[in-house]
């Protein structure tokens, strides 16, 4: 399993900066659920993958302690260029976090419980958590809510991408992703939670066709096809940035994220 993992944390190496440059920050929507769920403000919040650091600026000023688990060294160092506030930084892996039992009052998956073998990282959490305790995964699904031809454009672009790693072994095998689509079942199946719900929301964030484009370029299996097969793609990476550049020019707008957060609570 080791060896699997570890292949997802070399997934986001080389590209650290643009996924933060272009990614979204985790909504502050999350923290406010958690918040009415324990009935206060969480004492300590660990944050399993917290890549570069984008989910933990929801807990400043939120929690006391904020705790990030990381194992791609690239995103982790470019965390710890925010010198967050009252925050802990760890290169481990989710499911063998070498926490004290009982440390959380959150423990939380920002866009990162899909690269986690969910049944390991479960067990972690329940370990990890205090009675009474939440978990919660928050995702967004792709692409944002924007102009419908920039929405049909990303669509193929991802489309691409899947067909190539359909059809070379090299990018296939370099990952391993668990079903965003499972991830409700899997806590509700670990036997780790007396009560499991899912949420859906969204989120407004500026835009521009810029930032459309670095989406893209943030997408680990985009950046796995331009590392090894970059004539492959080209190509399409330039008629989607065309086709935004032609519906958007240089303006800024405004776009939805939609999340999905299941959560538990111990």
């Amino acid at each position: 399993m080791l060896e699997e993992l570890q292949k997802n944390a070399d997934r986001f190496r080389g590209f650290a900066d643009a996924y933060d440059d272009a990614r979204p920050r985790m909504p502050l929507y999350p923290v406010e659920v958690a918040e009415r769920w324990l009935g206060h403000s969480p004492r300590t919040v660990v944050d399993l993958g917290c890549g570069t650091g984008l989910s933990l600026l929801a807990w400043q000023g939120r929690a006391e302690t904020v705790i990030g688990v990381e194992p791609s060294g690239d995103m982790l160092t470019c965390a710890k260029a925010k010198k967050l506030a009252n925050t802990t930084l760890i290169q481990k892996f989710a499911h063998d976090t070498g926490l004290p039992e009982q440390t959380a009052d959150v423990v939380v998956c920002s866009q990162s419980f899909h690269w986690m073998e969910p049944n390991a990282t479960l067990r972690e959490v329940g370990r990890i958590l205090k009675p009474g305790g939440i978990f919660m995964t928050v995702d967004c699904d792709w692409p944002p809510v924007c102009h419908w031809q920039a929405e049909a454009a990303y669509l193929s672009l991802r489309q691409k991408e899947q067909e190539l790693e359909g059809k070379f072994p090299a990018l296939r095998e370099a990952f391993v992703r668990f079903p965003k689509e499972r991830h409700l079942q899997n806590i509700q199946e670990s036997g780790q939670f007396r009560y499991t719900r899912e949420i859906l929301f969204a989120n407004r964030e500026n835009c521009s066709a810029q930032r459309l484009c670095r989406l893209v370029l943030s997408q680990g299996g985009i950046q796995a096809i331009l590392r090894l097969y970059p004539e492959k793609i080209q190509e399409e990476i330039r008629q989607f940035q065309e086709t935004v550049g032609q519906l958007y020019g240089k303006s800024h707008f405004p776009v939805e994220f939609c999340y999905r957060m299941r959560m538990g609570i111990k």
